[in-house]
């Protein structure tokens, strides 16, 4: 009984603490500093040793003026527990009453302890980089160092001459970085893809690939070749890139593994060139079984996406040929897959695709491979309109893998099926859920969607358009893109002027473009971008209509006005990054 009660004791004695620090943190967040003050002291008298009570009032007392006081404090820990650190509270404490001089003494004194004993570097330095004092920082990993030249601040002494705005040394240091310690390459290359996007000249760009470039060259170690594959993908050159993976191969036959990746890469940025170039690179140089089969599925999957009905012919004898040249097994589950979702969709015979998914099912593949094979399943019974057997497999998809990113696409495939019902409402429930997926991908999918049908629903509550727009939608999931096509022009007569005129013709010019019809394709974008500046589709439209003059009708000229309004009027739009490198091509940078 006495346990049981010292227990409750603790638990009532903690849950009040917590409280009270949540309180204290309320108020300093709020600026109410005096009320905060009263509450830090409070918790500070239950722990004095809690530097982090002590911190915040110290802070209280400066933004409340109260230096004298911060300075009496912080004297009499620093003569109780000796943390050098405290020596930069000292001195900061002084900076903010404007008194430099005094501030360096005690900076001084904290880098004297360092030259003392180079391990008062992790506190003091802390402190600096936490006061954005970066020039005192880096002078304490320097002095670290003098000391103790065993010791490692490359990453830290990068990162801050990134923030001193060194980004050459920073560069340098990084890289330096990377061969020492290869285990943070990571985080190093995650540091420098920020200043990568976040630099607005690209001058950032020319400076670190002019250096992976010297070092490739003067080592011909490949680690700056896969640098610098790195680089090129960043800034979407995934030909480029390809050299540097084709380079490492020379030297290690055994990395194609991060070819195929590439090629993947490239398709998903729709690079369709490299992609196809990369891709049977692979074909030409390996026998590995599953590497094989990948590319395979990979290149025949573009093609079907291009594929007009005359092409289809070639294209069933090139799957029947692979899968009887490969065998079916779980090795060629892609080629099975594809071939169940090219004979449904392209074919009209989804009853032949559920048996080759059917027999795939018996096989032993294990549960992420099931659970592709179940996704499959359920898109063609979509296909067929078996709404409630779609949703039957795509919500045991979402139980078995809720975690996993085919079980978040599962989830979505459920509320696109209830919006393709017309159950708006339920489909909105679901999609406000999948608003925050952790995948970006599944994230803005669900916006676009629960966007598409809440506007849509405010101007017209019988939502008499928006079913005539879902079902067009479903005609276009079914690939049946001319009666698509006229489901969307319909809509466009009967509701001219509604809020979902401007979704309409985007929908329509992405039609016209998968038919090859790019003039008209970029007569519906135009109307958006002339007669609905204001709509959110706005960004799309110029992007598409840059892309269409750029890629596919060869005027640089034209596509160059659009991708700059994207850079000048669109910086939060997801195709963004890709419109300014885009841009910066056409204009004949040579720093990309």
């Amino acid at each position: 009984m006495k346990k049981l009660f010292l227990t409750l004791f603790l638990l009532v004695s903690f849950w009040a603490q917590a409280q009270s620090e949540q309180l204290a943190n309320n108020y300093f967040d709020r600026g109410e500093f005096e009320k905060a003050l009263v509450s830090y002291e409070e918790l500070l008298k239950g722990q004095e040793g809690n530097f982090n009570y002590f911190q915040r009032v110290i802070e209280c007392y400066q933004q409340l003026q109260q230096f004298e006081k911060a300075e009496k404090a912080l004297e009499l820990r620093l003569d109780k527990y000796k943390q050098s650190n405290l020596l930069v509270e000292l001195g900061f404490n002084y900076q903010l009453q404007k008194n430099q001089e005094k501030a360096k003494k005690y900076y001084d004194q904290a880098i004297d302890k360092i030259r003392k004993n180079a391990n008062e570097v992790y506190g003091i330095a802390y402190v600096f980089e936490k006061k954005a004092l970066f020039d005192y920082a880096l002078l304490a990993y320097k002095t670290a160092l003098e000391k103790e030249p065993r010791m490692s601040f490359g990453f830290q002494m990068a990162t801050l001459y990134g923030q001193l705005g060194n980004t050459d040394l920073m560069i340098e240091t990084f890289l330096d970085e990377s061969v020492k310690n290869p285990q943070n390459l990571p985080i190093i290359q995650n540091q420098l893809s920020r200043f990568m996007t976040e630099e607005t000249d690209a001058s950032f760009n020319e400076a670190l690939k002019k250096s992976l470039l010297i070092r490739a060259q003067k080592t011909q170690d490949i680690i700056w070749n896969d640098f610098l594959s790195w680089y090129f993908v960043q800034i979407k050159e995934y030909g480029k890139a390809f050299i540097q993976q084709k380079a490492i191969y020379k030297r290690n036959p055994d990395s194609f593994a991060n070819i195929v990746n590439l090629g993947q890469m490239a398709i998903e940025d729709n690079d369709e060139d490299s992609a196809k170039e990369i891709l049977t690179f692979v074909l030409d140089n390996t026998q590995d079984l599953e590497l094989l089969i990948q590319s395979h599925s990979y290149l025949l999957e573009m093609k079907i996406n291009h594929a007009l009905a005359k092409d289809y012919p070639a294209i069933t004898q090139e799957l029947d040929n692979l899968i009887k040249q490969f065998g079916p097994s779980p090795y060629t589950l892609s080629l099975l897959e594809l071939q169940a979702n090219f004979t449904a969709f392209h074919l009209n015979n989804p009853e032949k695709a559920k048996t080759i998914l059917k027999n795939a099912m018996e096989m032993p593949i294990n549960r992420y491979q099931m659970a592709e094979v179940k996704m499959a399943l359920a898109d063609i019974f979509l296909f067929e309109e078996k709404f409630n057997q779609a949703l039957i497999y795509y919500s045991q998809i979402d139980e078995e893998m809720g975690g996993d990113a085919i079980g978040q696409e599962a989830s979505l495939k459920t509320a696109k099926t209830s919006y393709f019902k017309g159950d708006f409402e339920w489909a909105s429930h679901q999609l406000k859920v999948l608003k925050s997926a952790p995948s970006q991908l599944i994230a803005n999918d669900a916006l676009d969607l629960f966007l598409l049908i809440s506007d849509n629903t405010v101007e017209d509550s019988t939502q008499v358009a928006l079913k005539k727009f879902a079902r067009a939608d479903f005609l276009l999931y079914q690939n049946k893109k001319a009666e698509a096509l006229a489901g969307f022009q319909l809509i466009l007569k009967e509701n001219k002027g509604d809020a979902i005129e401007p979704v309409t013709l985007l929908r329509i010019g992405k039609i016209y473009e998968k038919m090859g019809d790019f003039v008209k394709a970029l007569e519906n974008y135009n109307e958006i971008i002339s007669k609905h500046k204001d709509c959110i589709y706005i960004d799309e439209a110029l992007y598409y209509s840059a892309e269409i003059y750029n890629l596919n009708l060869n005027d640089p000229e034209k596509a160059k006005p659009l991708y700059e309004e994207m850079i000048f009027k669109h910086e939060d739009s997801i195709y963004f990054v890709d419109s300014r490198n885009k841009y910066r091509k056409l204009r004949g940078d040579t720093n990309l």
